[in-house]
């Protein structure tokens, strides 16, 4: 999942305005990112076995989720994330969700780059510039470079809106990706020439769990999503709609993929198909249009508390201008010298969506329902699902930094 931006509606004593079947599209569209092409590639890293720990971690990030509603519901003057820590912890209840917030908002759209790249090279392997003698330029950085120059122009925009009518096709993307490998695999004649697979791989564990907790980052969507929603007795089902869909399509696209490929799994499952297929080449492509699409819409939350907190004689259009551009160029940068997609979201995963998902809506619900009377079992529960979360950090934050140093 990458975090998505939706329109905001201020929570009042009439509720929202947004329709039970569109706040559960809306949902969808924030659930539904890059996190499902990575997710054949979790499954050949911790084996069968390991679509237990996916469903797992649906249900304790939908639990979550409830968790988090019903902090808003104890606080009404909480209208984001943020303000939900501060309700419970005070200025660094804010402070630390927001920094989580803005890592994953930056570290992201890096990983969009890094996809841009990736699968620009499988499409032109051969793809180089002559710039004198023997000296060329070519392959990923190159193209990671080229989307970069193709994304820009989208990051001066003020107005987003024709990028957020692209963006919120991420539903008809995910089908469109599943549709089109599912082809391949059937009529096209790829893949389908593995073994059964491994039932259990204890090394993959650590990093399947965090490209789970990566895949279902939705909760700095909570907020919006519920002050939006025009009745708020409906919002647990529409969280089990946008939930079980959103676990339907990561299982189905996980199977499908390991079934093709096996071991044999890119980080991204696009990177194994042949680029010479009808059917490869749409679900290339359409990978490749919601980087673009995104990019400027996911950023635009740092690009903003950035310009704000400019001086007034500094906070003009040239200076604005070059600030995006280097919040672009930073994020290239980083997509260039740490070119490893897989790793990072399990980096991200491991750090940022426990911390999201699970650990501080836990944590600001026992601290603002401390004094409510909770039942025994449910404190039991949350006991157990915060040990739990704080092994997956550990061991996924472990495992990721190690695989990123045994690169160099």
């Amino acid at each position: 999942m990458e975090t998505s931006v939706l329109p905001t509606t201020s929570r009042d004593s009439q509720g929202g305005t947004t329709s039970f079947l569109k706040t559960c599209f809306n949902g969808l569209n924030a659930l539904s990112g890059i996190g499902i092409i990575t997710l054949p590639y979790t499954l050949s890293e911790a084996g069968w076995m390991s679509l237990t720990l996916l469903f797992s971690m649906a249900a304790i990030t939908f639990y979550t989720s409830i968790l988090l509603k019903r902090c808003m519901d104890n606080e009404p003057s909480a209208r984001s994330y943020s303000e939900v820590g501060a309700a419970a912890f005070g200025h660094r209840g804010r402070l630390l969700i927001s920094i989580c917030m803005y890592l994953e908002l930056f570290l992201v759209p890096t990983g969009f780059l890094m996809i841009e790249g990736d699968n620009l090279h499988k499409l032109f392997p051969e793809l180089r510039f002559h710039l004198r003698g023997n000296v060329y330029i070519g392959g990923k950085p190159l193209l990671t470079a080229l989307a970069g120059l193709v994304i820009l122009p989208t990051m001066w925009l003020k107005d987003l809106s024709l990028l957020s009518f692209v963006s919120a096709s991420g539903v008809l993307s995910t089908v469109v990706i599943i549709c089109s490998i599912l082809w391949a695999g059937a009529f096209d004649g790829v893949g389908f020439g593995n073994e059964g697979g491994e039932l259990l791989d204890l090394h993959g564990i650590p990093t399947a769990l965090s490209l789970y907790a990566f895949s279902y980052g939705v909760h700095p969507m909570v907020p919006t999503l519920y002050t939006s929603i025009k009745d708020k007795s409906q919002f647990t089902k529409v969280f089990l709609v946008m939930f079980g869909l959103g676990t339907l399509s990561y299982t189905s696209m996980a199977v499908l993929g390991y079934l093709m490929f096996g071991h044999n799994l890119s980080s991204q499952i696009t990177l194994n198909l042949p680029s010479n297929k009808i059917s490869s080449k749409i679900a290339i492509y359409t990978t490749l249009i919601i980087p673009i699409s995104k990019y400027a819409l996911v950023t635009t939350p740092i690009v903003e508390s950035i310009e704000r907190s400019l001086p007034p004689k500094y906070n003009i259009r040239p200076i604005c201008l070059l600030m995006r551009t280097l919040l672009l160029l930073t994020s290239l940068t980083v997509a260039i010298l740490l070119p490893f997609f897989g790793i990072l979201m399990a980096l991200v995963g491991a750090v940022i969506n426990v911390s999201n998902s699970v650990l501080m809506p836990c944590a600001c619900f026992l601290r603002m329902f401390r004094s409510h009377g909770l039942p025994r079992i449910e404190v039991g529960i949350i006991v157990v699902i915060l040990v739990f979360s704080i092994g997956v950090a550990v061991m996924g934050t472990y495992t990721s930094v190690k695989e990123i140093l045994g690169k160099f």
